[in-house]
């Protein structure tokens, strides 16, 4: 916990951007326009002409209540005061082969807006599901941390007596089930957890982002060299990677990979919706696909680790274009020493030593080092006479090709995530049978390596069939067991 003194609190209340959007005279608009355009929607960046209109939108009906006089700025000027270092309320960069500007949120003004949403009464406050979390968080650090065999075996025999018990009740007809009290309250928990997750992500990617930047400083300012250079900089990506957030955030991203982790909560989301005492808190529309935004946020998070690759790629190619060109220099610069001695020397050789080079190393063989004389191998081609075969062969085996139409197989694939926002490989064959056999499918990795986002879950195989035809007409049926691959929008 932080230490919360007079002069920590006056430096935050000086130099925080979230405490001076809450002192700021436009905090009202700020908030709300904020809230509105990125986070109820979970917009991650926009495009400065679509937020500039969303804004000049909001300001025209404010002006309508309050009069012309009360935001008298255009919003694009809005914007980049809001972007300004003095306010950081908002982070104005430009994405690479563009030259429109683009805005997204800085962590900052998300903890703001979190803070304005706790202060709003609420209807219903939940504590019962807060207990429960907390007391099965200390339980599994308990059970976790416990080294004795014994207990562990005796914690978890207790477990399933538990389980046992349990069990026996409901096959008995006794069913306990959840009154609406605690639904609504467990309900509210989980909506809370899910908006704090999408905030942290934000804040993870900011994390990100400076180390990004701090590496582009050091690379523009140095002039060691490079390996000193990248151990430096890789051993600070691998503090950030291997902290407490960075294995954190590592084991929630492999957890959500999985498609079947991905089912088996869109499942439990349409069931719990579908509650009545669930529907009366009227949840959000964005409620039932919630996780695919943990994965938009994640991706966000990923491409800008993405970005600080690409800076030490680019710093090693320019490192070694400079080490060549060094290279040629000094070659230029001998062959211009030796055009100028020699006219000085075209009729008689120079009475003394141009240019001496010193030799790195003696040359040493020894007489047991080298190889013993091996003689070749001469072939011995056998006198044997060919004979024409009798039989007639059919050239047209010889032209037999088969040609995949990658254009239709792309094509299936761009319908498919048209409809949804991921697909497997074995629903795409399902909706559209393999008509050329494993030639179709080694197109279908190709696209999801060049054409598509795909994403291998290592832990589930799928089984893919197709029909084939054998050289004497039988029908044959083929199979293929590979890894799933999932075609991400």
């Amino acid at each position: 916990m932080r230490n919360l003194d007079f002069a920590t609190l006056d430096a935050l209340r000086s130099h925080h951007p979230a405490w001076r959007l809450l002192r700021s005279d436009h905090a009202a608009l700020v908030a709300s326009f904020m809230h509105r355009v990125f986070i109820a929607p979970n917009v991650r960046v926009m495009a400065a002409a679509d937020l500039a209109e969303a804004l000049e939108d909001e300001l025209y009906a404010l002006r309508q209540q309050s009069g012309e006089d009360a935001f008298p700025k255009p919003a694009l000027d809005y914007l980049n005061d809001w972007a300004a270092p003095d306010k950081g309320w908002l982070r104005k960069f430009y994405r690479p082969g563009t030259d429109e500007p683009q805005f997204d949120l800085t962590p900052a003004t998300e903890k703001a807006i979190a803070w304005l949403d706790q202060l709003s009464e609420r209807s219903f406050v939940g504590t019962e599901s807060r207990l429960l979390t907390l007391f099965e968080l200390l339980k599994q650090m308990s059970e976790g941390s416990e080294s004795d065999p014994a207990k562990r075996v005796a914690e978890l025999q207790r477990r399933r007596d538990e389980i046992d018990a349990e069990m026996a009740r409901v096959q008995a007809g006794d069913v306990p089930l959840l009154d609406d009290t605690a639904l609504k309250d467990r309900f509210q928990q989980f909506m809370q957890l899910a908006r704090e997750l999408l905030t942290d992500f934000r804040e993870v990617e900011h994390n990100f982002r400076q180390l990004d930047r701090r590496v582009r400083e050091r690379i523009a300012l140095w002039e060691g060299a490079k390996g000193a250079l990248l151990e430096e900089i890789m051993g600070e990506r691998d503090a950030i990677g291997d902290s407490d957030q960075g294995r954190s955030f590592r084991a929630f991203w492999d957890f959500l990979m999985s498609s079947r982790r991905q089912e088996e909560l869109t499942q439990l989301l349409d069931r719990v919706l579908a509650l009545p005492a669930v529907a009366d808190l009227k949840p959000d529309a964005r409620t039932r696909r919630v996780h695919y935004d943990w994965l938009e946020a994640g991706e966000s998070t990923q491409r800008t680790v993405a970005q600080l690759s690409q800076q030490l790629r680019r710093f090693l190619d320019d490192q070694a274009w400079l080490e060549n060109r060094r290279i040629m220099d000094i070659l230029h610069g001998i062959e211009a020493k030796a055009l100028a001695l020699r006219p000085r020397f075209r009729d008689s050789p120079p009475p003394r030593d141009v240019m001496t080079i010193a030799e790195p190393a003696a040359s040493i063989e020894l007489a047991m080092e080298r190889p013993l004389y091996a003689p070749a191998l001469r072939p011995v081609i056998a006198d044997i006479a060919l004979h024409e075969s009798d039989g007639e062969v059919d050239p047209s085996a010889l032209y037999g090709q088969v040609v995949v139409d990658k254009r239709r197989l792309d094509r299936h694939v761009r319908q498919a995530l048209q409809l949804r926002s991921q697909i497997t490989l074995r629903e795409l064959v399902d909706e559209q049978p393999l008509q050329q056999g494993l030639a179709e499918l080694m197109v279908y990795l190709q696209l999801g390596s060049e054409s598509f986002k795909s994403v291998v879950d290592e832990a589930t195989c799928d089984l893919i069939a197709w029909d084939a035809v054998a050289r004497d007409g039988t029908a044959l049926r083929r199979q293929a067991r590979l890894p799933r691959v999932i075609f991400v929008r």
